[in-house]
């Protein structure tokens, strides 16, 4: 079986020594980033020789494709995409229009990703909106304050990516909405009490726990675990994001090359997994770190890969014929205005 690292590379295309690591090492998956996208076909060719190497053609391929600031495939070869915060602007005057081209817009999104041979989208984010958090963190990237609305929009986006054969990745669990500081580069703290919790950040991914695969967040909640950030900490994981939420799908780290994290690679991918995270990314493409990272990673075993095997499996079951994809631009954007005279 493979191990459960899901990794990245350096460039548009596998070195050889990126080849000889990924046969031998046999990582679960690949997740791409603007480092290593320039054309369709590149991409395509990249996706080939990293499954041909693990000798898996289902190997996952994962990429960060939101909309707005978090796109990686993007003009002139993509179609351009709108931030979260644009359909929860059209919520508040509209629920259903805003619902539709949420839905239309993750169904367009994935259907160039399944053209390109990606399988998972790490995407929705479903963190909640707060005025005294830093908007680089979340910001434009969330679909409002308000759970209820949250969870109705995030909702919509999985229906769409799983209609054209994508996983949705629900994140960053269990809420990095409150994060005052950039967990790419510092471990940020929420100070709020439990029940503030459970009434808001939790509410949404309890609401969204039936979903195929979620993100951990790099966060230090001082109410619940105060030693260990969320992607390492066995309280948050097994007893909110399993028990309290229900969450029995599929559940990915964030990537464990931020700076939120503390010890070296090996460390960081002992600590996620004996948490309870089922995979672990490690996204900075240096061949260096992500082998100390990927020989510290079990095989993919036991329930692991039952909820892996589980999440596939809807995956193909999931997806629908007939999307056509001019009719659903054009009623996105008129949805949205987009295009219109201002």
């Amino acid at each position: 079986m493979p191990r459960a690292a899901i990794v990245s590379c350096s460039g548009p295309r596998l070195t050889p020594e990126e080849r000889r690591f990924v046969k031998n090492a046999d990582p679960l998956g690949l997740i791409v980033f603007a480092r290593n996208i320039n054309n369709r076909q590149q991409l395509i060719d990249l996706f080939k020789s990293f499954r041909d190497e693990v000798g898996r053609e289902d190997a996952p391929v994962l990429i960060d494709q939101e909309g707005g600031r978090v796109a990686r495939l993007r003009p002139p070869h993509w179609r351009a995409t709108e931030p979260a915060e644009r359909y929860a602007a059209l919520y508040r005057d509209n629920p259903a229009g805003a619902l539709e081209a949420a839905r239309l817009n993750a169904g367009l999104m994935a259907a160039e990703l399944a053209e390109l041979g990606i399988t998972v989208d790490c995407a929705p984010d479903c963190d909640l909106s707060f005025p005294d958090a830093d908007r680089q963190v979340v910001g434009s990237r969330s679909f409002g304050a308000d759970p209820a609305q949250v969870v109705a929009l995030a909702r919509a986006v999985a229906d769409g990516l799983l209609g054209q054969g994508i996983l949705p990745v629900i994140k960053h669990m269990p809420g990095h909405g409150r994060a005052k500081v950039d967990s790419h580069k510092t471990l940020p703290t929420v100070d709020a009490d439990v029940e503030t919790l459970r009434a808001t950040d939790f509410a949404v991914f309890r609401a969204l726990a039936d979903l195929p695969w979620g993100m951990t967040g790099h966060l230090l909640f001082s109410a619940i675990d105060p030693a260990h950030p969320a992607t390492q900490s066995p309280t948050i994981i097994q007893d909110i994001i399993r028990r309290d939420f229900g969450f029995e799908g599929f559940l990915v780290s964030d990537d464990l090359c931020m700076g939120a994290l503390g010890g070296d690679m090996g460390e960081r991918v002992e600590l996620a997994v004996e948490a309870g995270c089922d995979t672990v990314l490690i996204c900075d493409g240096d061949l260096d770190r992500t082998r100390a990272g990927v020989e510290r990673a079990p095989e993919l075993a036991g329930e692991a890969l039952r909820r892996y095997r589980t999440a596939e499996s809807r995956r193909l079951k999931a997806r629908r014929e007939g999307f056509d994809v001019a009719a659903a631009r054009a009623r996105h954007d008129d949805l949205l205005g987009l295009g219109r005279a201002a």
